[in-house]
């Protein structure tokens, strides 16, 4: 398998040579004579750099960079690719349910799946060393760097899991005897995962609590607890096996020990004060493309990208279609909400003209461009903006934005869902009231938080509403997904949303009343558009300086292209293991879930 031996002569050269960390910057290193594992794991400057090497292959071109990021989690009832209606396209395959072993995009052998255990591998070089020659017991800052290690390791097998399902476990740097191995239960690797947490959490600090904790590029205990709380949740939920859509048969990752765990973790962090919603959503998403890193606030940890690499931005921005005042950068925009998302939320939630965005911005003209309406068809994500950045971006490939990995709304959602299931609807429901406070103006709380949460009287009630309130939270943001599979409503909402889509293109059913003509001007800065018409029952023309613009655009073949035609997505939650990596596999590896 050539990703493996990569893994091996990458990281031994990382380690007798310079230690680069995912930022790019370089440690100097003694002789390479003096450069044996002893010396590199009991010297804290070089085991930070090999720590950090655990994720460079992140920012690798096929990697989480260009390939994992833009397109796993899509489509879902809330999130759609653009290129998913495209016939014959081996990128809208991925999206659309229909992905192939040997899909052009992904069947390389330097692509996801490579770089992910190329990760792993660097891992546990770094997790035998610092067991053997760092003293995490006494020294503090290696024991840190120890359980950044197995976090990171952590997050590549949960990212594996969520994307492909069953996959080799590796535990150990490889020796010829383990070259080659198959396909392991994902149960057996989210126990050993949910241990690792449970070590790594009581070897990082919290955040601010030391110099190597005051930044969300690096791990630390809240986040290390709340990805425990969430991969618990995933193990003990519905997945797709080899014999079909289940819970896991393991005792141990029952729901009542599962969502206990989850609870306990997640109210852990939530009663630390270590962490905190943001203010308001907009400052979320502000602070977030201005790439405000200090830890402690409502980002729990971050894929950390340098400037020259990641593509966020690039990928998920409001669409930019030139060079302009904005950006540098004539990108965004290949995925965006589903059209009827925009009028499924509450008018009055202060999330959803953060989330949905009808508008790109148009070719400039003498390097000034304007905000224009697109089409009911095309929507785009608000939470990622150049125009809200600190800095220009230069580059024509990558943006440099870092990945927001886990924020602290979702601990609450966690908390809520697992205190639901275990112990009722009012367990849960002051979790899910701090979560929509931020979401409506004060003046609304009363009916819209406490009126709304506090008439959900059942266990069902309360599901239906977290399972929204998700939604609402997180579209954009790759979680969605994830989420579906576990409760079991993957296929379910996908066909439902398919129904709401076609009603929204007719005006019928709970979209009778959206309007079919918007209106339009600009602003005084003659490039922010200024919309009346959006929301239900606004069909009067506002006055005679508003243009009218049709809104009617969208079409059988989108409607369609959520999931292809005569497949179901409950038989394909997971791509398959790419072709090159079956065939370097020595007969280990195979494709199951409907491949």
């Amino acid at each position: 398998m050539k990703y493996i031996k990569l893994a091996i002569v990458v990281f031994t050269i990382s380690l007798l040579g310079s230690c680069e960390d995912v930022e790019g910057e370089f440690l100097e290193a003694p002789a390479q004579s003096t450069l044996d594992e002893s010396v590199i794991f009991s010297t804290f400057d070089l085991a930070k750099g090999a720590v950090d090497g655990i994720l460079e292959p992140m920012g690798q071109t096929n990697s989480y960079r260009g390939r994992y990021l833009p397109f796993y989690g899509f489509n879902t009832d809330a999130e759609w690719n653009y290129n998913s209606d495209e016939a014959n396209n081996p990128t809208g395959e991925l999206m659309i349910y229909d992905a192939e072993p040997t899909n052009s995009q992904m069947n390389t052998d330097n692509n996801a799946w490579a770089q992910m255990y190329l990760g792993i591998e660097r891992a546990n070089i770094c997790i035998k060393g610092l067991r053997s020659f760092g003293n995490t017991d006494v020294n503090e800052d290696l024991g840190q760097l120890l359980g950044e290690a197995l976090t990171y390791r952590a997050v590549y097998y949960a990212d594996l899991m969520k994307a492909w399902g069953d996959v080799p476990a590796r535990f150990e740097p490889i020796t010829p005897e383990t070259l080659y191995l198959p396909k392991t239960n994902r149960d057996e690797i989210y126990k050993r995962l949910l241990d690792d947490l449970a070590e790594a959490s009581e070897l990082v600090a919290w955040p601010n609590e030391n110099s190597l904790t005051t930044s969300v590029e690096r791990v630390n205990k809240a986040f290390v607890k709340s990805l425990r709380a969430r991969l618990a949740m995933v193990a003990s939920g519905f997945q797709q096996y080899p014999d079909g859509v289940r819970r896991s048969n393991d005792p141990e990752l029952s729901v009542t020990n599962m969502y206990t765990l989850a609870l306990r973790e997640a109210d852990t962090v939530i009663t630390s004060g270590r962490v905190q919603l943001s203010p308001t959503f907009e400052t979320l998403w502000r602070n977030y493309n201005e790439e405000v890193l200090s830890a402690g606030r409502e980002s729990l940890w971050e894929i950390p990208f340098a400037a020259g690499r990641g593509r966020m931005l690039f990928s998920f921005a409001v669409r930019h279609r030139g060079v302009d005042q904005h950006t540098g950068q004539a990108r965004g925009g290949i995925a965006g909400p589903l059209p009827n998302l925009f009028y499924d939320y509450d008018e009055d939630d202060l999330r959803r003209d953060i989330t949905c965005i009808p508008y790109q911005w148009g070719i400039p003209i003498d390097g000034f461009a304007k905000q224009e309406l697109v089409g009911l068809n095309t929507w785009y994500f608000g939470k990622y903006r150049y125009e809200w950045m600190n800095r220009y971006v230069t580059s024509t490939n990558d943006d440099g934005v870092n990945k927001i990995y886990m924020r602290y709304a979702e601990v609450l959602l966690i908390a809520a869902e697992a205190a639901n299931e275990l112990q009722g609807p009012g367990a849960a429901a002051p979790y899910l009231k701090e979560v929509r406070r931020r979401a409506f103006p004060s003046a609304l709380q009363a009916q819209k938080v406490d009126g709304y949460v506090d008439n959900l009287n059942s266990q069902q009630a309360m599901f239906d509403a977290i399972v929204q309130e998700n939604k609402y939270e997180f579209t954009g943001e790759a979680e969605r997904k994830q989420n579906l599979i576990r409760w079991n409503l993957l296929g379910e909402n996908l066909r439902e949303a398919k129904v709401k889509l076609g009603n929204l293109q007719t005006r019928s059913g709970e979209y009778a009343d959206v309007p079919t003509t918007v209106y339009f001007r600009y602003a005084e800065d003659n490039e922010t558009l200024e919309i009346y018409g959006l929301n239900r029952g606004e069909t009067q023309q506002p006055g005679p300086e508003f243009s009218a613009f049709d809104w009617t655009t969208l079409t059988d073949v989108e409607v369609n292209s959520l999931f292809k035609e005569g497949v179901d997505p409950d038989d394909r939650q997971f791509w398959p293991i790419w072709q090159t990596f079956i065939d370097g596999s020595n007969g280990q590896l195979t494709n199951d879930y409907g491949y």
